[in-house]
């Protein structure tokens, strides 16, 4: 990109310098290369693309709403930090076969326990993948999984199609019940 401004900018300073003035050849090159007309391009200085678009400029909130068509709109305190004061978050996946669960850090997306019924350990001991035993059972296994990562919080927001009853509310019960503080946003 640098390339391309420097050499149309000379390229016009050069045509400048054939008609036999060679002050405002210097001036024409400083002038293009200073005016902002040749630094608007879609892409940034360093050949990447910018750093502040739509998709990265907001911080990560634990609401799901739709992207504001005010690109200008107040974001809260609250939704600037609460990835960093709340880092982790709780994911519950049940289905008709099995039942999984696992804690994420937020801000760095990676996965600090997990426990299913599809695993070694768990599947032998289980009747059922996918009853309320099972999901205690997964319960029981995350909260000893993440208290050796040593967290001992998280927080929990139910999927828009997940209601927090059954074999969900058992799943994070058993977390609760093993001494892991689980912060509901129920909407």
């Amino acid at each position: 990109m640098l390339r391309n401004i420097l050499s149309q900018s000379w390229r016009n300073g050069a045509l400048v310098l054939q008609e036999g003035n060679p002050a405002p050849a210097l001036y024409t090159c400083w002038r293009q290369f200073h005016s902002g007309q040749m630094l608007s391009s879609s892409r940034s200085f360093f050949g990447v693309e910018n750093f502040v678009d739509e998709d990265n400029s907001r911080p990560y909130s634990y609401k799901k709403e739709k992207r504001s068509k005010n690109p200008h709109k107040h974001i809260s305190f609250k939704q600037r930090t609460i990835a960093y004061m709340e880092p982790f978050t709780l994911d519950v996946f049940i289905s008709k076969r099995f039942v999984s669960a696992s804690l994420t850090h937020r801000s760095m997306c990676r996965q600090v326990a997990v426990a299913g019924t599809n695993s070694k350990d768990i599947k032998a001991a289980l009747k059922s993948r996918s009853d309320i035993p099972a999901c205690l059972a997964v319960g029981r296994f995350l909260a000893e999984r993440a208290k050796e990562a040593d967290v001992y919080t998280c927080t929990y927001t139910p999927r828009e199609r997940d209601k927090f009853e059954g074999k969900i509310r058992a799943a994070v019960q058993s977390l609760i019940d093993n001494r892991i503080n689980v912060k509901l946003y129920l909407d």
